[in-house]
């Protein structure tokens, strides 16, 4: 079946001067190679160092609040981002939180926020490892489940990473998100889950259409959560077309004029060629003037049976 690939009108991806993957690098080398305690005192009590406060929760949203304004910082358009002096704070809040764990290894909260910060640098498996220290500390934060599910589905294991998801659903039911990561996993490891033997074709499929529509539906006004749904009509084995078409037509009603509704419109136009009801398909083809969409427009021409459309 016809998968129109306009995903990228929907998310556009942001621009950024940070060179992530030395960054990581860097970080790799200083996590594997420990500076004494010393050391990390000098460093936190350098010119741009981290003067801790008592409390540890105190301590923490200080932290927070210096890598997420250190992070905007580098995610500006800027030509004349300091790529070093970024290492060197980043490598300064990285120490604070070393000397945090140390002082409190019960604070699973700093675990979260550690795993996040490494998540930033491309730092995956040190992330999870942090992730998977505040999942053994509380068995009840969402956010940590969902990590765990994202780090295994990312390894290739999707078996084991349905289960975090679907604990993090459990847990936080009425976050868009959780359903949308396991309606992902579900269609992309699909064969996997096949092969194992636990789940069927309709189990699958029933699971992810679901999955999808509860992020649609708890994400009023999303377009990319709708737009998603929608696809998923494509990704099944047995898709109600009706239902199809009369959810696209719903979304049209909802979508800005020009590219937008006429992305939706091409959707309208596959259905009704699965449906084969040809000529409604050319009708909405024909209407279709964008030049973005010329591409998809004449994926879907060729799809019909010889006639005048243009």
């Amino acid at each position: 079946m016809l998968q129109l690939d306009l995903g990228s009108i929907f998310s556009p991806g942001l621009q950024r001067h940070t060179d992530w993957e030395s960054v990581s690098q860097f970080f790799l080398m200083m996590l594997r190679l420990r500076s004494s305690f010393a050391a990390l005192l000098l460093l936190l009590t350098a010119p741009f160092g981290f003067s801790a406060p008592a409390n540890p929760d105190d301590t923490l949203k200080e932290l927070v609040t210096r890598q997420n304004a250190l992070f905007a910082e580098a995610n500006k358009n800027d030509p004349n981002f300091d790529q070093e002096n970024f290492r060197s704070q980043l490598q300064q809040i990285c120490n604070a939180y070393d000397v945090l764990l140390r002082d409190h290894p019960k604070m699973a909260t700093v675990y979260v926020a550690y795993g996040l910060l490494l998540n930033k640098v491309d730092m995956r498996k040190e992330a999870a490892s942090m992730f998977v220290q505040a999942n053994l500390i509380d068995k009840n934060i969402p956010l940590v489940k969902n990590q765990i599910g994202n780090y295994l589905a990312e390894e290739g294991k999707p078996l084991e990473a349905v289960s975090y998801y679907l604990s993090a659903i459990q847990l936080a039911p009425k976050e868009p998100l959780y359903h949308y990561q396991l309606g992902t996993l579900l269609t992309e490891a699909r064969q996997d889950f096949l092969i194992s033997g636990e789940w069927t074709r309709e189990g699958v499929d029933k699971a992810m259409h679901e999955a999808f529509r509860q992020a649609m539906e708890l994400s009023p006004g999303s377009l990319p959560h709708a737009y998603r749904y929608g696809e998923s009509f494509y990704d099944l084995e047995r898709p109600d077309w009706d239902e199809a078409l009369e959810f696209w037509r719903s979304l049209e009603l909802k979508a800005a004029a020009g590219v937008e509704k006429e992305t939706i419109r091409l959707h309208e136009a596959n259905v009704l060629i699965e449906q084969k009801k040809f000529d409604q398909a050319r009708d909405l083809i024909v209407s279709v003037t964008e030049k973005a969409l010329e591409g998809q427009k004449q994926k879907l021409i060729a799809k019909l049976p010889s006639g005048k459309t243009k």
